[in-house]
């Protein structure tokens, strides 16, 4: 029942989706979970699970749905939030995550999904899968909750690398675009650059270049270049993609993330102060229920890879059973759009860019690599 050894139990016909089942806070049973949850409504999804088997197999028998869904691929070590990627890289081929990210190499998943230690992963998706041929530096995309159709705008980077310079934004606008192509559904998507302001003198100078080469590769890779947005912008309308560098990035993810829990802890102290807010709050459950399900970060969950040959989504590291069920949800759509061809053909059909610097400092094999959860999601 479910998966013994290595034996193949995914199934034939169906999306194969590599899971690192250690790493996340809530352990190896939300994991398990969450691809339940994903297997109960999706029958075209099939998994190889990834760590100790002594722990993985009683888990996965106990839930119906895996049955003969799951392989397990044993992997004794985990790799946890606290090391640091150099290391991992250097002696955690026994890891789970190592594994994960083995079977998207070795092309038996199409997607690994991973609620570990974003930096580790980032750097071990580098060296294990390489770039795509063109790509400078590799980003991670996450979802922000808007008032847009899709619900969700797309940011990037959020972490991966802290630095970016004008050809690097510009190729984040392209790896955006295709995303939200085939994420979202959105034909033309609409690119923003994250600036202090959005008048075109304004910004580093880093920033009004790569607002001439992003508006030059507008039209030849089909998406409108709406100029410089501001923060505001994040949650808005104006457009679907903010492109920035991960510092940036990085640090408005976290504001945001702040700000979300504040009002949440601020409404909460509003709705008990009186009998009467106790009463008020009883009769907005039904709304505050609605905008809590619209802005939940289980509901977005889900930090994509881009730039390398094979998908890669990062999920919070907190993430439960509806979280991890987000972020396979992801993986499904990606994997059966062909993703990650169709990404490598939007680069390959870009103005060229000559770069006498591109070298080791574009591999994001150092200590610019986010050694947190650089890939968690603002709520």
């Amino acid at each position: 029942m479910g998966a013994q050894g290595d034996q193949d139990m995914t199934g034939a016909g169906r999306f194969v989706i590599s899971i690192d089942a250690m790493g996340g806070d809530e352990g190896p049973a939300a994991v398990v979970a969450g691809m339940a949850q994903s297997a109960s409504k999706n029958p075209r999804i099939g998994f190889i699970l990834h760590g100790p088997r002594d722990t993985l197999a009683p888990l996965v028998a106990r839930r119906r749905e895996l049955t003969d869904r799951v392989t397990i691929r044993n992997a004794p070590e985990v790799v946890s939030m606290t090391d640091k990627p150099a290391q991992v890289v250097r002696h955690g081929h026994d890891t789970s995550m190592w594994s994960a990210l083995e079977s998207v190499r070795a092309g038996e998943a199409t997607v690994c999904v991973s609620c570990g230690n974003t930096g580790a992963l980032m750097l071990m998706s580098v060296i294990r899968l390489r770039k795509l041929p063109g790509i400078y530096r590799p980003a991670i995309a996450v979802m922000w909750p808007s008032q847009n159709p899709q619900q969700h705008n797309i940011m990037l980077d959020g972490g991966a690398d802290i630095r970016a310079d004008a050809k690097d934004l510009m190729q984040y606008a392209l790896m955006g675009a295709s995303y939200a192509r085939n994420g979202f559904g959105l034909k033309r998507p609409r690119i923003g650059l994250l600036n202090v302001g959005t008048e075109e003198h304004k910004g580093r100078a880093e920033l009004r270049e790569a607002h001439e080469l992003i508006a030059a590769n507008a039209a030849n890779a089909d998406f409108e270049f709406v100029g410089f947005v501001e923060g505001r912008d994040l949650p808005g309308t104006r457009c679907d993609v903010i492109v920035t560098d991960g510092f940036t990035g990085n640090v408005a993810l976290k504001t945001g993330e702040g700000i979300a829990n504040l009002i949440t802890d601020l409404l909460r102290e509003a709705f008990a102060y009186t009998p009467l807010s106790r009463l008020a709050a009883l009769l907005a459950y039904t709304s505050l229920r609605r905008m809590k399900k619209r802005v939940d970060p289980r509901r977005a969950n889900g930090g994509v890879f881009l730039g390398l040959n094979g998908t890669v989504v990062k999920s919070h590291g907190a993430a439960d059973a509806t979280g991890v069920s987000s972020a396979i949800k992801l993986a499904f759509d990606l994997a059966q759009t062909g993703f990650t061809a169709k990404l490598a053909a939007r680069v390959a059909a870009a103005a060229p860019l000559d770069r006498e610097d591109d070298g080791d400092q574009h591999d994001t094999g150092d200590d610019n690599t986010g050694d947190d959860n650089h890939g968690d999601l603002a709520p």
